[in-house]
Formats: structure tokens, sequence, C-alpha cells
């Protein structure tokens, strides 16, 4: 990549640990009012580390600095963290430099990028990671939950180092443009209507129900109540299962009480015959 080429060995060194350390960001959480404030601190320490050295005072205050608040998307959280460091870079060398802007920057990120983010790994990646390694994993195949891992992480991974290099070469400026060209909100809606539409597709192909439920008729056919499912709408019941348990979400009710109702249906619902 070109933006790499004039990075130092001593500059990749540092980037190289903000990537590996990274990884630990939501090891640990600071309370509502910080959240993974700690884990961002551990992350940039290298650039703090290293561009304060001399400077005991402006090392303490880097930190707390970076004592506020952060939740990012992990995933593209490297790119503040890159950013980050090249801006600390820049308040170190400069006495009159605006470290208050550093904040403010990553501040205003975490929305965007998290909005980003989520839509791309958790909503888009993550879907189809599921989809493929559940479809095999229903097979009985050992290749369900490798390729979940290989399909998400690989991306995720990539998508963390990259970020990291780009933050800390493009600095500021790049969101600036970003911004500026509209790019921003035209990748966050994509990745959005990526994400319902696969969402929707897994929804028609892996949840089921199919009625056993039937209608005697003397001298002919039973009536199976299946079919006027069918013809009344395709998959009208699964996506009615669907839609109250998003509705359930909306709510703010505990998941696991939503999949443990969803388990006990489909228990009672198999033992009265009904499917």
């Amino acid at each position: 990549m070109k933006m790499n080429e004039n990075i130092s060995k001593e500059d990749r060194k540092m980037l190289n640990g903000i990537f590996w350390r990274s990884f630990t960001v939501f090891a640990s959480r600071a309370g509502a009012t910080k959240a993974h404030a700690p884990g961002f601190m551990y992350s940039v320490a290298p650039a703090l580390n290293r561009y304060y050295k001399d400077d005991p005072e402006g090392r303490r205050e880097a930190y707390m600095r970076h004592t506020t608040w952060y939740n990012i998307t992990q995933n593209v959280g490297t790119f503040v963290m890159g950013l980050v460091a090249s801006m600390e870079k820049k308040n170190a060398e400069e006495k009159d430099f605006d470290a208050e802007s550093i904040v403010a920057l990553k501040t205003s990120l975490m929305g965007p990028l998290s909005g980003i983010g989520d839509s791309i790994f958790w909503g888009v990646i993550r879907v189809i990671a599921a989809g493929v390694g559940i479809s095999l994993a229903a097979q009985g195949s050992v290749l369900g939950p490798i390729l979940f891992l290989l399909i998400y992480n690989i991306p995720a991974i990539l998508t963390r180092y990259y970020l990291t290099y780009m933050g800390f070469s493009l600095g500021s400026s790049f969101i600036e443009k970003i911004y500026a060209n509209g790019s921003m909100k035209i990748l966050n809606k994509a990745a959005s209507t990526l994400g319902l539409i696969m969402i929707g597709s897994m929804t028609a192909s892996m949840v089921k129900f199919e009625s056993k439920l039937s209608v005697p008729i003397a001298g002919g056919k039973p009536i199976e109540i299946q079919t006027y499912f069918d013809q009344l709408f395709k998959g009208l019941v699964p996506l009615g299962i669907t839609l109250l348990c998003y509705w359930l979400l909306s709510k703010k009710v505990n998941v696991n009480w939503i999949l443990l109702g969803v388990l006990v249906f489909a228990i009672i619902m198999g033992l009265l015959g009904v499917v």
C-alpha cells in the first residue's frame, strides 16, 4: 500500500504493537462513564511511551487525555488508534498544537465508525459466516465452525491491521475528505442495506415451521393446514416468529429469554404434533 511507503522501521514497530494490543481493547471496562478507556490506553501505549519518552509530564497528560469514554467497533477502531498516534506525535513535536483536538476528533469518530463497523462486520460478514457455518454444521460437517471462524476473522484481522497504518499515515485530513464528498453516508447506507438483505435471506432459508395439522375429509384426502399457509404467504409463520423475536429485542428483552422461549415453544409444538 502506498500509504506505508514513508513509514519508518520504528513507526512500523510501534504500529504493530498497537495492532496486537488492540485485540485486548474490550478486555476491560471502566464503568458506564469511561467504557473501554483502559483498553484504548493500553493499545496506544507504544505511541505515548515513545513520543513522550523524555517528557514525563507530557506522557502523564497524554494518558489522562485518554481516560475519557471510548467505545468503537473494535475491527475499525484501530483507525482511531493510528490517528491518535499521529496526532500525539505532532503534539509532542509542536508546542502550539491543540491537544484537546485529539480527544475531540477521537470522540467525533466513535459514532460514524461504529455505524460502519457494526453494519459491515456484525450485520454482513458475521451473518454470511454464520449462514455458511450453520448450513454445513446442520449437515454434520466439521467445516461448519471452521469456515465460520475463517470467513469472519480473516477480513476482520486484515481490516484491523491496515486501518492501524491508514489512521497513522493519512491523519485527520482523511476524515475531513470522506465527510466532504459524502462517502461516509453512502458507505454506511450501502452496508446497512446489504446487512438487511442478508438477514432476510437467512430468515427465509433457515427459519422453518411446517405444520403437520390436517383436517380429515370423509372419502377424500385430508386438508393440510400447511398448504393454506403457503398459499396465503410463503413462509408466513417463520416470518412472524422472526418479527416477534425482533420486537422482543426492541423491548429490551434479554436474548437468552427469547432463545429459551423459542426452544420451549418448539418442544411443545413437537409434543402436540403440530410441527
